[in-house]
């Protein structure tokens, strides 16, 4: 598979998070792909500018954003979530990268638990495979397109 990917991962909620970058990675050995990066941010603010940065190299066919929000007692949660997800949308226009949003917002730490292989799927693999085939797709149509 000719498909280079790139793992940005939140290290806050890391027991959730290093979960995820476990799942990731099994799935991309199960398909036989080695042929990605992991980069570690301290918090989910981070995602996006390192995905910016990683994306202008060019070397990267598709990105994936790792990260857990927890809804606390503040607003903070409303404008964590809507920044990752507004700088995320804004790279991948802006640098026809797919930048797939693969932060789980969560009201708790049990529903972000289920959403990595417990009752709600796992997400993760689900990003995984999500990221090579945009990959794949816009090699197909272009990196021009």
């Amino acid at each position: 598979m000719n498909i280079k990917l790139a793992l940005v991962i939140s290290e806050f909620n890391k027991e959730i998070t290093d979960l995820m970058e476990r799942s990731a990675i099994a799935r991309l050995e199960e398909i036989r792909l080695d042929n990605y990066k992991i980069v570690k941010v301290p918090g989910a603010l981070e995602l996006p500018i390192i995905a910016k940065k990683l994306a202008k190299t060019g070397t990267y066919d598709a990105i994936i954003l790792l990260g857990a929000v927890i809804r606390g007692e503040t607003d903070h949660y409303d404008y964590v979530c809507s920044q990752i997800s507004y700088g995320s949308q804004k790279i991948a226009l802006e640098e026809m990268v797919p930048i797939i949003f693969g932060v789980l917002t969560c009201d708790t730490e049990e529903q972000a638990l289920d959403r990595i292989g417990g009752s709600q799927g796992n997400k993760p693999k689900e990003m995984v495979d999500i990221a090579l085939y945009m990959g794949n797709l816009m090699k197909e149509i272009g990196s021009n397109g």
